[in-house]
C-alpha cells in the first residue's frame, strides 16, 4: 500500500532548495496483519538477535501476537503502565538498558512511547523500529523528539526509525478518541505551513517547497478522509497512517518540525507544561493540538481580512512572561536573549509584507472548512471540550511565543495595530 519509500528515492535527487533531504527510514510496511511477521521484517533490516521492546500495557495489550512473532529474538521488555508523558528520565532509563550492548530496540505504541526510544537509540547508536498501535499522531517518522525534561518540553533533535510497521487491523481497532487526535494533528499543518511561508518571508529562514508540498498533500488527502476517520476499516486506516508518515518524512528531510507544526503546536506543548507542573495528566496530543489549531485558524482567517495595517516595533514586558513561566523562565530567556527571532522583522517590512501574508493565509482551508472535517472526524472542537479552564488557555496563547526560537504569526501580534 505504502509509497513511502517511493518518495524517500525521490528526495534524494537535488532539490533546487539546495539542502540535502535524508532520513534514516529504510523499510516501511503497512499491511494486514503484519503483527505475525515482525520478526521476520527485523531480521530482514539486519536487527541484531538481542532486542529490547518498549511498550506500555496498554499498547502491548492492542499488538496480540507480536510477543510470538519475535520467535528468535532474546527479548527484554520494559513496560510502563500508561506513558502519556516523555520526559528525560524515561529517555535515560531506556539508554542505560542498551547503552555499551549489541542490542536494537523495538517500540510498540506510538507518541510518547516512539519519542523516548527515538532519541535514547540515536544518543547510543542502535537500530530502532516502530510498531504502531493507533494513527493518533505524524511523529513516527520525524527526526525529532519532544521530550520535558525539568518541566519544560523541547524538540531535541534525534533521528527517524530504521523500519516503520503499521498493521492496519490493529490500527483500524484503535480507539475512536486515538484516531481522532490523529486527525486533529494533521490538520495543524496547515497553520504550520502558513508559519514556516511567512518566517521565510519575513526572516529568510530556510524554506523547501517540495518538503512543504509532501506535507500539504498528505493534509489534503486526509480531508477527503474526514467522514471515515472513526470506521473501522483497514483501508481507510492505512491510508490516514500513510499521510501522518508523510509529513513525518517531510520533518526528517527538514531536520526539523516546521513543516508540521506552528503556533498551535507551542500552545500545546505550553498547556502540557503547565499541567504538568500542576500534577495533571495531559490530554492526548492531537486532541489539544486539534483544538489550538481552530483557535490559531480563527485568528489568521480574522487578519487576513485585514486588506492592510499600522505596525510597530515589538514590546513585550518580559518580566510578566518570565513570571507567567515560572521555574522555566530560565529556558526561555535562553531562546529570547540576548537575540530573538523577532530582531530580524521591522516594523516597515511586516507593513510592507502585509499583502502577501495574507495572501499566504488564505492559501490553506479557512477555520470554517478544517471545523466541519473535523466535526465528521469526531475531534474535540472547543477549550470545553478538551477540558481546559479558558482564562490558562488564554494566558497559553498570549505566552507560548516566546517558548520557541521560532517565527510564527502569533509571535507578530504584538506589532500588528
Amino acid at each position: 500500500m505504502s509509497d513511502i519509500l517511493g518518495i524517500i528515492e525521490e528526495f534524494k535527487c537535488n532539490c533546487p532548495c539546495t539542502q540535502r533531504h535524508e532520513t534514516s527510514v529504510k523499510d516501511v510496511r503497512i499491511a494486514s496483519r503484519l503483527v505475525h511477521s515482525v520478526g521476520d521484517i527485523l531480521r530482514e533490516n539486519g536487527f541484531c538477535s538481542n532486542l529490547l521492546v518498549v511498550a506500555d500495557k496498554n499498547t502491548l495489550n492492542a499488538a496480540k501476537g507480536i510477543r510470538e512473532s519475535l520467535h528468535g529474538f532474546a527479548a527484554e521488555y520494559k513496560i510502563y503502565e500508561d506513558l502519556r508523558v516523555a520526559t528525560m528520565e524515561q529517555v535515560e532509563e531506556i539508554e542505560a538498558l542498551i547503552r555499551g550492548r549489541d542490542i536494537s530496540v523495538l517500540s510498540v505504541g506510538t507518541g510518547s512511547l516512539n519519542d523516548i526510544c527515538r532519541l535514547a537509540c540515536a544518543r547510543q547508536d542502535k537500530l530502532f523500529c516502530i510498531f504502531a498501535t493507533a494513527p493518533s499522531m505524524d511523529g513516527f517518522a520525524s527526526y525529532g523528539a519532544p521530550i520535558v525534561n525539568n518541566g519544560f518540553k523541547s524538540t531535541y533533535p534525534a533521528r527517524s526509525p530504521q523500519v516503520i510497521i503499521g498493521d492496519t487491523k490493529i490500527l483500524a481497532e484503535a480507539p475512536q478518541t486515538l484516531k481522532s487526535a490523529g486527525f486533529g494533528d494533521m490538520i495543524a499543518k496547515y497553520v504550520g505551513l502558513v508559519d514556516w511561508q511567512i518566517s521565510a518571508l519575513l526572516t529568510g529562514e530556510h524554506y523547501c517547497e517540495r518538503v512543504a508540498a509532501l506535507t500539504r498533500s498528505a493534509v489534503d488527502e486526509l480531508m477527503e478522509l474526514a467522514d471515515s476517520v472513526t470506521a473501522v476499516n483497514e483501508y481507510t486506516a492505512g491510508k490516514i497512517f500513510e499521510a501522518l508518515l508523510k509529513t513525518g518524512i517531510g520533518m526528517s528531510f527538514a531536520k526539523s518540525s516546521r513543516p508540521a507544526s506552528g503556533s498551535e503546536h507551542v500552545i500545546a506543548h505550553l498547556m502540557e507544561c503547565v499541567e504538568l507542573r500542576d500534577g495533571i495528566i495531559p490530554n492526548y496530543h492531537g486532541e489539544d493540538v486539534g483544538v489550538c489549531t481552530l483557535e490559531m485558524l480563527k485568528y489568521y482567517n480574522a487578519l487576513a481580512k485585514r486588506g492592510s495595517i499600522e505596525a510597530r516595533t515589538e514590546t513585550v514586558d518580559w518580566n510578566e512572561v518570565f513570571a507567567f513561566y515560572g521555574q522555566m523562565a530560565d529556558e526561555v530567556k535562553k531562546l529570547n536573549f540576548p537575540d530573538n527571532v523577532i530582531d530580524a522583522v521591522s516594523a516597515e517590512k511586516l507593513k510592507s509584507n502585509w499583502k502577501r501574508i495574507t495572501e499566504i493565509i488564505k492559501s490553506v482551508p479557512s477555520y470554517e472548512e478544517c471545523k466541519a472535517a473535523m466535526e465528521k472526524a469526531g475531534c474535540k472542537l472547543t477549550v470545553e471540550d478538551i477540558g481546559k479552564d479558558s482564562a490558562l488557555f488564554s494566558d497559553c496563547v498570549r505566552y507560548s511565543p516566546y517558548m520557541r526560537r521560532r517565527m510564527t504569526l502569533l509571535r507578530l501580534k504584538d506589532m500588528i495595530i
